[in-house]
Formats: C-alpha cells, structure tokens, sequence
C-alpha cells in the first residue's frame, strides 16, 4: 500500500521452488465484455483441457466496466479456482490493464489474449509447443486479412504499419495483434520497462527475443461491440509513434527549413520583380495566405513538441498505472503453495 493506493506487483518463484509441471497464465483484459465472457470462458476452458502436463491460472482484469463484467467473474471465480480477477476503480485502458495481468501472473509462460474471440484459443497448443520445445521466447500472432472491417479503417491501419517502420527502429509486423505467448525471461523484461504511457505493440518489439509469428484470417466479435472507434484507434497510432521515434520531431524541423527557405526565394523573386517593372498593386490576400500558411505551420511544430513534451510531463509525476478496487487474489493466493515477493 502507498498513499491509500494498491500498487501492482508481480511474483517471481525461487530457484529451488519450481514445480516440475509448467504454469500457464492466461491474462484477459476486460471492458464491458459481459455478453462475450461466458461465451469465451467456455471455449477457452475446452482447449485447455485438452492440453496436457501443464496448469493454468486464468487472471481477468476489469478496466472499470460498466456492465455485469465483473459480477460474471466474480460467478467464475466461484465455480473455478483458477481463475483470479482484478478490478480497477475506473477505465484506465487497455494498456494498463495489460501491464497489471503481468504484474500479478506467476507463470512459466504468461499469454495474453481479448475476451471477444477475435484472438482464437485454439492457437494456444501451438503457441505452447513454439516455446516449450522449439526454443522461442514469444510467440506472436498477426492478422493476415482484414475482412470485416470498415475499408477506410484497414487503409490507415496499414497505413500506420508502414509509416512506423519507416521512422522507428523497432519493428512492429503489420497486422500485429496483442495477442502473445511470453515466457517468464521475456515478461519480466516487458515489465522493467516502468514508463506510464504504453504501447505494447512496441514495447515487445523493443525488449527482442526470438519470436515466432502464427498467421490467421480475421474473426468477428463473438458478442458485444467493438470498443476501439475510429479516433480512439487514431489517437492510439500517435501515442505508438511518439514513443518509439523522434521522427516527427525532424519533420517539425524539415518543414520549418521548407518554409524558411520558401519565404526567402519569394522575396528575392518580389525584390526583383519591383525593381524591374514596379508593384503599383500590391495584394493583400496573398499576405494573408502567406501569413496563415506561415502561422499554420508554427502551430502544427508547436503541437508536434507540445506532443512530446505532455508524455515528458506525464512521466515526471510519476503516478501508478492502474489502481485496484478489489480483487480475489488473497483467496487465489490461499489455495497456491508458490512463493512471492512484491516490487512496487
């Protein structure tokens, strides 16, 4: 506890204290999800039972649902052991509600996958065996087709695919989803890097290891509507390029020397041509679109720094990510023998 506030932590096994079967952690962020969770929980269940040698923790993180999200989970709780559920005091977002179910796994290997379907369960046995017995510290998945969605949302998205690999040194796979197999050396390392805002896309990318992709074809929502709109997904583009390039921070400056060069050839050419055949009409509209062109671009550079120096200002406060309402994991902790110790 620091400052009334229940900070995250996540738990790291002893040396000697490894149990000889493997745990899996499968960490569900969830927002509004009530009418996909039975639905999923079920699937999800019925894949891993046929998976053999290993066990499972379920972790959910309600990102301060609205809906019954977390009434449902506390009924699945109830009914299964290993599931443990979060819940955050309001929405903090997708991202943070990621870097908790981190926190709070214990896992040899820890997956993370949505509660809609669209990330298929059946993948898990092979994601399994990449880094069980092929010596892969991830395995990733990645849409190869866009089917279902709106065509201008599916141009930008490629769009941003190709722009932030261009102008960042990480590099993040078109289609990429969050949909991931880690193994523990890999988690802990994702979970090292403390910044507050967060893009995971980049943050996997950043950390290396070896990572094996599995394709598949785009799938609908099982239930429920989509949380990510059009803007949220833009919004969500600029943070990703923000903080993993300073390219737009060149551009400010390319456009500034465009301009300043443009500005300096238009009045050699004025000076010449009043000296040649005079200027008895001088025209106050091309000031004025030379004035808002000139104006226009300060404020897109101005906006460009401002961009980098909010993320600056929001790092320095230093704030937690995520901040518990309640959770099970006492309960969950009850019934496990596995040793834990707390980082704040």
């Amino acid at each position: 506890m620091q400052n009334g506030i229940k900070l995250g932590y996540y738990r790291i096994l002893p040396r000697g204290g490894k149990s000889a079967v493997k745990l899996l952690s499968v960490i569900v962020p969830c927002f509004n999800e009530e009418q996909a969770l039975p639905l999923f929980y079920q699937e999800l269940t019925r894949v891993l039972a046929g998976i053999k040698n290993y066990r499972f923790e379920l972790i959910f993180v309600d990102d301060g649902s609205r809906d019954r999200t977390l009434d449902i989970l506390k009924e699945l709780a109830g009914g299964d052991r290993r599931v443990r559920y979060l819940s955050f005091s309001r929405n903090f977002g997708k991202e943070a509600a990621i870097y908790a179910g981190l926190e709070h796994s214990t896992g040899d290997y820890v997956v993370l996958m949505d509660a809609d379907l669209q990330d298929p369960p059946s993948l898990l046995p092979d994601m399994l065996r990449a880094l069980d017995t092929e010596g892969y510290d991830s395995a990733a998945t990645r849409r190869v087709t866009r089917q279902g969605e709106p065509p201008v949302r599916s141009f930008f998205a490629r769009l941003f695919y190709k722009l932030i690999n261009r102008i960042s040194d990480v590099e993040i796979m078109d289609g990429a989803r969050d949909y991931r197999m880690m193994t523990r050396k890999m988690t802990n390392a994702v979970l090292d890097l403390k910044e507050y805002n967060r893009f995971s896309k980049g943050i996997f990318g950043w950390v290396g290891f070896r990572t094996r992709w599995f394709a598949y074809e785009n799938r609908n929502r099982v239930a429920g509507e989509t949380k990510w709109s059009f803007w949220k997904l833009l919004a969500y583009s600029i943070e990703g390029i923000i903080a993993f390039s300073t390219a737009p921070l060149s551009i400010a400056i390319f456009v500034g020397l465009l301009c300043f060069g443009l500005a300096f050839a238009m009045i050699l050419f004025i000076v010449i041509k009043t000296l040649l055949f005079g200027d008895p009409v001088g025209g106050w509209p091309s000031l004025t679109c030379i004035v808002l062109l000139v104006g226009g671009v300060q404020l897109f550079c101005t906006g460009i720094i401002g961009k980098y120096l909010s993320k600056t200002y929001l790092e320095t406060k230093n704030r937690p990510k995520y901040i518990l309402r309640e959770d099970n994991l006492e309960a969950a902790d009850h019934n496990s023998n596995r040793k834990e110790s707390c980082h704040a």
